[in-house]
């Protein structure tokens, strides 16, 4: 049989045969066994050692191919040698890292949709944009990094409060935070009816039960919520009424432990007092700003149904902006395209899908992937358009419905026969 020689992981070359026609994958060509290979391990061998001795041990190696061998170690090096490398968290990383461990968590959103969504929503600096996403904050991390701390988001909510998971991931520095505003979705109908007020965000009750999916599991809430009625009880049996009420206080808290000292308590229940107040101004500034109607854009990512979510957060959105919607499926995208071409508004719709695949990029065997990626998601993307001018004149109406007409109609310079000439 013909060879010829290539490199192994050392600086040794090894022997490589033509093809693999006749190895036989039997389990008998390792004459290392997995105690053997435990006992080197236990020995604080190095991994670039052991892979060695695995090559030199295998009867089969020197008949593979070259590319075979290559594939061999580089199979045995992911196991067996490990590399840890800390890289600066991005928006691709993130993405990728969710997709492939934790795809339910970001809507199955696959990463080149996420970039899909960013360049045709038009992120850049200084926007004042509008997201509504349930992917555990990715989407709104990647916007906050392509936006690199200048002009400000609006996030809108369900629950009671903002997922934001993913952003902490991100790291960003607090100059980043401070053009962040959040503002609960159940509240956005009083504020387009004109009938939002101060009052309302004082009265709404602090519900923690979206932060709480995200970060602990049932059991642990269930025990959670045990434990504080068991101490609000003791509390109304052994303090006084004024007692009662501040024991109350602070068991509704689920980040609450409890203190050695009394004057903690008290400092907790201020520190607490103060980040509400602090949130219902930030609810007032961001109720402020989307009361403007003047946003440069709008993305939509989330579990709901799309429809009710665009129509209504539209009119939030100025014109000549554009939009984005993304669902996991195509059926609820199809109903919302047909709802905002009723509406009007809009101009561009564009319904698509992502394509992606995976290329293996090596000297002399640059192929595509055996297995690729089924769907990363549908997009709806389109533009606004001012109409209210439209309908409030009537001259531009008949101006409009006279251009149609022209359209319509095929030019009378068409129509004539050109006079052949005489030459």
């Amino acid at each position: 049989m013909c060879s010829k020689q290539c490199k192994s992981s050392g600086e040794k070359t090894k022997e490589a045969g033509t093809d693999n026609r006749n190895i036989i994958d039997d389990g008998k060509s390792q004459k290392l066994t997995q105690d053997d290979i435990k006992a080197l391990k236990d020995k604080g061998i190095k991994g670039e050692e052991i892979v060695q001795q695995l090559i030199e041990n295998s009867t089969t190696f020197r008949d593979k191919t070259e590319f075979a061998q290559d594939k061999y170690i580089k199979k045995k090096k992911k196991k067996y040698e490990a590399i840890i490398t800390v890289v600066k968290p991005s928006t691709r990383i993130l993405s990728i890292m969710y997709y492939a461990r934790e795809p339910g968590k970001i809507n199955h959103m696959r990463y080149d949709t996420l970039a899909q969504m960013l360049t045709l929503g038009n992120i850049r600096a200084g926007n004042k944009m509008i997201v509504m996403e349930t992917c555990a904050g990715l989407v709104l991390g990647a916007m906050m990094e392509r936006m690199g701390g200048f002009g400000s988001i609006i996030q809108l909510y369900p629950g009671g409060g903002p997922v934001r998971a993913a952003t902490a991931c991100f790291g960003f520095p607090k100059s980043f935070l401070s053009g962040l505003y959040e503002f609960p979705l159940n509240k956005v109908d009083s504020l387009l009816n004109g009938t939002f007020s101060a009052e309302m965000l004082s009265s709404e009750p602090k519900d923690s039960a979206s932060v709480e999916e995200s970060n602990g599991t049932l059991e642990e809430k269930q025990t959670s919520e045990q434990e504080k009625e068991d101490s609000v009880a003791e509390a109304q049996e052994s303090h006084h009424p004024q007692e009662q009420e501040t024991m109350e206080i602070v068991s509704q808290d689920p980040e609450y432990k409890e203190p050695k000292e009394r004057g903690s308590k008290k400092d907790y229940i201020q520190e607490k007092q103060r980040r509400q107040e602090e949130q219902r101004k930030r609810h007032l500034e961001a109720a402020a700003l989307l009361s403007e109607r003047n946003a440069d854009g709008l993305i939509v990512a989330s579990r709901f149904h799309p429809t009710p979510l665009l129509l209504t957060l539209l009119d939030f959105v100025a014109p000549s902006r554009p939009f984005v919607v993304y669902c996991q499926y195509k059926e609820p995208l199809l109903e919302c395209y047909t709802k905002l071409r009723e509406r009007g508004g809009v101009i561009n719709l564009r319904l698509s899908e992502t394509w992606l695949r995976n290329y293996q990029v090596l000297p002399d065997r640059s192929h595509p992937k055996l297995l690729m990626s089924g769907g990363g998601g549908y997009l709806l993307s389109g533009f606004t358009v001012a109409m209210d001018n439209l309908k409030a004149d009537p001259s531009l109406k008949s101006n409009a419905s006279t251009l149609e007409l022209h359209k319509t109609e095929e030019p009378a310079a068409k129509k004539r026969k050109c006079p052949e000439s005489d030459s």
